[in-house]
């Protein structure tokens, strides 16, 4: 088999799961559309956290994500594929989508890129995220919309981004100096409660 075949060939044996076993097509829906959002909450409950190291990941977390993104665009311009629902028969079809290039993953490229920068900055709660992630991109097959290619190169794509991140942004001064101003504008409008007590 060349490799769009293999391709294709793991993409059915996932995305008929959903066939065989109906209770998993609403769980590979609602993670495959949802999940984005606690994604979202935890990006906000880091940086709202007024810790600086949560917001240095944060920010690594965006930083790998553009990064990420711009590969993954690059990736797209060497090869093309469309989602499997618009190039196959009998696809266990769950979203709506635009048919356009789905190689690689948006979506896992996100996913990864917050969740293994998290890992990274937090080794104990870091295997939640990458499972998360994982999950996600699994779900994107089950659901129709991506090749398992189009989720794996996503997901490498963005691990080596973080990677890269991980070990150059933090050491930037200027990042350092732009949330230190951010920090204390953040202070003068909302001022952190003094953690003295009184005696």
């Amino acid at each position: 088999m060349n490799g769009m075949e293999i391709n294709i060939h793991y993409f059915r044996l996932i995305n008929d799961l959903g066939k065989e076993y109906p209770a998993l097509n609403p769980v590979s829906f609602y993670v495959a559309e949802y999940a984005v959002f606690i994604l979202a909450l935890s990006a906000l409950v880091y940086w709202f956290t007024r810790k600086h190291e949560n917001r240095i990941m944060v920010v690594c977390a965006a930083f790998t994500f553009v990064l990420a993104e711009l590969f993954g665009k690059v990736a797209g311009s060497f090869h093309a594929n469309n989602q499997p629902f618009a190039e196959l028969a009998n696809v266990n079809q769950l979203v709506q989508k635009a048919v356009d290039n789905s190689f690689p993953s948006d979506h896992t490229i996100l996913f990864f890129s917050f969740c293994m920068t998290y890992w990274l900055f937090r080794k104990t709660t870091g295997p939640f995220w990458m499972l998360l992630a994982a999950c996600v991109g699994l779900s994107r097959i089950l659901v129709g919309v991506h090749y398992p290619a189009d989720v794996i190169v996503g997901a490498l794509i963005s691990i080596g981004s973080a990677l890269a991140v991980y070990m150059i942004v933090p050491r930037l001064s200027f990042v350092h100096t732009l949330l230190a101003f951010y920090e204390k504008g953040e202070q003068a409008i909302f001022p952190a409660k003094s953690k003295t007590r009184d005696v």
